[in-house]
């Protein structure tokens, strides 16, 4: 089906498609979700269909609050938890066993659920009006730069959903942080919106396996994923070498020197990773769209957000 799709503020509208089984682009914090009502395997299919995504990569499941995941989940470990209850609403997602209501298409048949709770107001009130939760993976082609603002949707999904749900530029700008439970731990299997020092201030000592597999153990956890069409080259900057093409250069902050052809785009002039982080997804597209070559990637501090950009440029460079 071919939509006129609409971008308004209404969640009404939003909700009005949503309960007649049809896929709506929201605003979180993190990046702009695909949704649909999670309950309903009609409405996930199309989630999979639209963003050509393949059906062994598990969905996250959005919730108002922690009140309502606790109906899609047999029970919660303590420790994940006191991680929502310290985090909700916000850029964190946990795994717990889910109940019969999750069809097996949001998990790709694994036992566990992601859920998550999103702070944007306009999506908050959106999850207030429905009486379901929603399946929503980011509202982008599959392993393509995330979007960060309503027109990043429509710039690719346009014709394909009905309607974009604008909330303005996202806040935080790289994924929620993905936990789980096992063995006694708190697991981390994807870096994003959260640092790690801030999870173990409430969860303690945590285990981080981000196994970039095939076959994933949770969302996000793809090996190739948020890439731009034209090759990256994640190096630091004594390893560039921009003679001869044309160069679209990606840095964490200032850099002196270098060549005017050059197209340069910075995440932060000050050197502040939650304002990197914001800009990530932006300045990678914007580079994508230009008439260059390859991109080089500079590595952000490897600490606090840090950490998920980094993450997010290392899976942007692999090319299959």
């Amino acid at each position: 089906m071919t939509y006129k799709t609409e971008i308004d503020t209404d969640p009404g509208r939003a909700v009005d498609w949503l309960n007649a089984g049809a896929c709506v682009a929201i605003p979180t914090e993190t990046v702009y979700g695909l949704a649909a009502n999670a309950l309903d395997p009609a409405a996930v299919v199309r989630i999979f269909e639209i963003k050509n995504r393949p059906a062994f990569d598990p969905l996250i499941v959005h919730v108002y609050d922690l009140e309502q995941a606790l109906r899609y989940v047999q029970h919660i470990p303590g420790p994940l938890l006191r991680l929502a209850e310290a985090f909700w609403p916000g850029p964190l997602t946990i795994l717990a066993p889910r109940t019969d209501s999750i069809p097996d298409l949001v998990t790709s048949g694994l036992p566990q659920v992601a859920l998550r709770a999103p702070a944007h107001p306009l999506t908050r009130s959106l999850l207030q009006q429905l009486s379901f939760p929603l399946a929503a993976p980011s509202a982008n082609p599959f392993g393509y730069i995330s979007p960060t603002t309503a027109q990043h949707v429509y710039d690719q999904l346009h014709g394909k959903i009905p309607y974009i749900l604008d909330g303005g530029p996202c806040r935080v700008g790289v994924e929620s942080t993905i936990v789980g439970y096992a063995e006694g731990q708190v697991v981390v299997y994807r870096l994003g919106g959260l640092a790690l020092e801030t999870l173990e201030a409430v969860a303690g000592p945590l285990s981080v396996q981000l196994n970039q597999s095939s076959n994933p153990q949770a969302p996000g956890m793809l090996q190739t994923h948020y890439a731009p069409r034209t090759p990256l080259q994640l190096a630091a900057r004594d390893n560039w070498k921009t003679a001869g093409e044309r160069i679209g250069i990606l840095t964490f902050g200032p850099v002196p020197d270098l060549p005017e052809h050059q197209l340069h785009l910075m995440l932060s002039q000050t050197g502040d990773l939650a304002e990197a982080a914001q800009n990530l997804f932006a300045a990678l597209r914007t580079l994508d769209q230009a008439d260059v070559d390859l991109i080089l990637a500079e590595p952000c501090p490897d600490e606090g957000l840090g950490r998920a950009i980094n993450d997010r440029l290392r899976r942007a460079a692999v090319r299959e």
